[in-house]
């Protein structure tokens, strides 16, 4: 009786000790369930969110819904399913649907009707009646030129997130491409001098984009959000700077491409705001490979320049823009800062037609490093109080070749646009740059591919047998 009761009450502890064990697992379960930490820690960081990203998705207060119609088969549909995971960690305001266009036929006909889709491998986003879809060439650079296809580039983020941004707004920004005197044409599919390439650029980043001829309208539109000024070859009139200068006044927006060795009739407006821009060309030996354009990554703090870190923009023979050091100082005298700088062993070259181009001590070249391009910002509020001023904004770049359809590449890409958002108060939509996709594949020869085999099928078989023979010769010893 005395063994029977002591065996019941070691049961008895063995079993509270395995049921407090198992509460324990489950609490730390749950707890591991409701507070967690997520990182990652992949080299690449792939499909991280950026704080723009991750800011805006933490302010949504209704659904956003987004419908997926991505064949399982498509190279993108596994990283578009991990990067929206991503998004719906950060908002749970996300409402995402997956509908395979080749299985879910009735589903995809009645939301094709419903948003306007004609296409299969798009991403819908829709909220409070406005819809927008994403395709397969917006989120992603493909490369089909080997007979398959191979993802060099994934810009997720950043079409994701313009379209998010979209929708939710119930207006969209206009901005105006002056024309008249010469300008870069919106129109234009040449490589060299059109701008074709950055007016579809500007559009998919929910910006609705126009012409406009002063000389014919004799007005700034009332709804224009930014007037760009690109490439001008030919002088405009004073009265049309004259409305340029007047409508900078109201709190204007005015992004200026300014090629060397062309007068626009600017110049006295920009020497007003605070912009120097002189009639030269810099050259940089140190950050150039044919001496005709000048690699630029050297930026200065600002919130355009924020997240490009060391992103190269490409500028071709471009002049000097510079703060305007001669005004007086006073209170209300705009803020003008340089954005992107060539290296310190660069210099103006006032003579562009010398050849070969040197710099000549005694002349007006000015050897050192110089800023390329400049934004310009008046009224807005001092330290952080909550006031809704407009200021007036402006960013003046010493070319205008960066941005042409040749000259699209990532770093002018990413410069082009935060300075776009920056003057469109869109700040949150800044340089996100594409990712770009590393070639991880092992390439192996013949030589290489029979060793691997080799040390497979004998090389490692022999090795885990090895101490056991080892072990039986000692044994018959």
């Amino acid at each position: 009786m005395k063994l029977f009761r002591h065996r019941f009450f070691r049961q008895l502890n063995t079993g509270a000790a395995l049921l407090f064990a198992a509460t324990i697992v489950l609490m730390l379960n749950y707890l591991s369930y409701r507070h967690y930490h997520r990182a990652d820690l992949s080299a690449k960081q792939f499909y991280s969110l950026s704080s723009k990203t991750t800011g805006m998705l933490e302010k949504l207060e209704k659904p956003v819904e987004v419908t997926v119609f991505f064949q399982p088969g498509n190279v993108l549909y596994e990283d578009i399913h991990n990067l929206l995971r991503e998004y719906q960690f950060h908002s749970d305001q996300l409402n995402i649907q997956w509908v395979d266009p080749d299985r879910d036929i009735a589903q995809t006909e009645e939301l094709a009707v419903k948003y306007q889709v004609r296409e299969p491998n798009v991403v819908v986003f829709s909220y409070d009646g406005r819809n927008l879809y994403k395709r397969a060439d917006e989120i992603a650079r493909i490369d089909e030129s080997r007979g398959d296809q191979k993802m060099v580039a994934f810009n997720g983020e950043q079409a994701f997130s313009s379209a998010i941004l979209e929708v939710l707004q119930e207006t969209v920004p206009v901005v105006y491409f002056l024309t008249g005197h010469g300008e870069r044409d919106i129109e234009n599919f040449d490589t060299r001098v059109g701008f074709s390439g950055l007016s579809q650029l500007v559009e998919r980043d929910n910006v609705e984009v126009r012409k406009l001829e002063l000389s014919l309208e004799k007005q700034i539109p009332t709804d224009c959000a930014v007037l760009i000024v690109a490439g001008v070859s030919q002088k405009m009139s004073k009265p049309e700077a004259d409305l340029i200068n007047a409508w900078l006044r109201r709190s204007g927006r005015l992004l200026v491409l300014a090629d060397s060795r062309k007068e626009s009739g600017l110049e006295p407006l920009l020497r007003e705001w605070g912009v120097l821009l002189r009639n030269d060309i810099v050259l940089d030996p140190a950050r150039t490979l044919t001496g005709r354009e000048v690699f630029v990554s050297a930026y200065t703090t600002h919130p355009i320049t924020k997240k490009l870190s060391t992103t190269a923009a490409t500028f071709h023979l471009p002049r000097s823009v510079e703060p305007d050091a001669t005004q007086a100082a006073s209170a209300d005298r705009p803020n003008v800062t340089p954005l992107a700088l060539s290296s310190e062993t660069s210099w103006s070259e006032s003579q562009p037609d010398q050849s070969p181009a040197q710099y000549d001590e005694g002349t007006d070249d000015v050897f050192g490093q110089h800023s390329l391009a400049v934004a310009v910002e008046k009224g807005a509020p001092a330290g952080n109080l909550n006031m809704q001023i407009r200021p007036t904004r402006m960013i003046v770049f010493g070319d205008s070749g960066f941005v042409s359809n040749g000259g699209l590449t990532g770093g002018d890409t990413s410069l082009f646009m935060s300075s776009l958002n920056w003057l469109l108060d869109r700040e949150q939509l800044m340089a996100i740059a594409p990712k770009t996709v590393d070639d991880t594949r092992l390439k192996l020869t013949r030589h290489d591919i029979e060793n691997l085999f080799w040390s497979i099928v004998l090389g490692i078989p022999l090795l885990a047998a090895l101490p056991g023979l080892i072990l039986w010769i000692r044994r018959r010893k």
